[in-house]
């Protein structure tokens, strides 16, 4: 097999984000979600342009994943990145997540999941456990059921999604 000299792998994950990209976009224009429309975003927490507190930075060294539902503010798209305001146990945080620091990508209100190769930052570790807020949304989700609905849960929360994966 010849070398690929266009990386295809490298364009094929850019137009993945550009999804992304585009959703957040109508989202930010329209002011609300459509339907039962909410996203799970994974992203690592030391990438470079990843602006968030720095007690987020230290409850979350190495990534975190962010729910955008029904309490989130301000969110402004860029072909870059996208800034959003969330509450974390009662307490307003904006968080800039660049495009390229996302990892995961998940609608559970349609099933819709999106995986990127991001290496992890230089010097840190990669992790077998990831901890998330308030759902570890980074498990695969095959099954065609229910999918778990984040208004059900208890604020700050952590939820393993294994548990709803097909048994075999």
């Amino acid at each position: 097999m010849g070398h690929d000299h266009i990386r295809y792998d490298i364009l094929a994950q850019d137009a993945l984000r550009g999804v992304i990209r585009k959703v957040l976009s109508e989202v930010s224009a329209t002011g609300r979600l459509p339907g039962d429309h909410h996203f799970f975003i994974t992203f690592l927490t030391g990438a470079p342009g990843v602006r968030i507190s720095q007690h987020l930075k230290s409850k979350y060294a190495e990534q975190m994943t962010i729910v955008i539902q029904h309490q989130f503010w301000d969110l402004k798209v860029t072909d870059s990145l996208f800034e959003v305001g969330l509450s974390f146990s009662d307490t307003p945080e904006k968080l800039v997540i660049p495009f390229n620091a996302i990892r995961g990508f998940y609608d559970p209100s349609v099933n819709f999941e999106l995986e990127f190769d991001v290496p992890q930052v230089e010097g840190e570790e990669e992790s077998a456990e990831i901890t998330a807020y308030p759902v570890d949304a980074t498990a695969k989700v095959e099954d065609e059921g229910e999918a778990p609905k984040a208004e059900e849960k208890k604020e700050g929360s952590v939820v393993s999604l294994d548990a709803f994966r097909k048994k075999q």
